[in-house]
């Protein structure tokens, strides 16, 4: 219960931190980037959020994505991944941390080209 309580404390901490500080006010893609949630019905926020993130910093390994973040490679929990067309085109991850590391709150998968 302990555990329990404190990972979703360090979940809503990390939640908190992101926010949209109006750079992308003007972007035809700001609505789309605003409507976008995980499997878990988390926001993944708006593209200030965002990490844009180079193809060899992303992969796939049975079947499931992962991403390097800071250097390290993480697992991309299934339920992060966002589905549908990708209207930014390039591959983007919303990360937190929890004790140091990062953790995937949303993935949004590239073309890979």
């Amino acid at each position: 219960m302990t555990s329990t309580l404190a990972s979703c404390t360090a979940l809503a901490v990390g939640l908190a931190e992101a926010r949209d500080d109006g750079r992308y006010a003007n972007s035809p893609l700001k609505s789309w980037f605003d409507s976008l949630h995980s499997k878990r019905g988390e926001q993944c926020c708006a593209d200030v959020d965002g990490i844009a993130i180079s193809d060899v910093d992303w992969d796939t390994a049975g079947g499931h994505y992962r991403v390097r973040i800071s250097g390290e490679w993480v697992d991309v929990p299934d339920e992060a991944v966002i589905t549908g067309p990708n209207r930014a085109g390039r591959t983007m991850v919303w990360p937190f941390y929890l004790d140091g590391h990062p953790v995937v709150r949303c993935f949004l998968p590239g073309s890979m080209a």
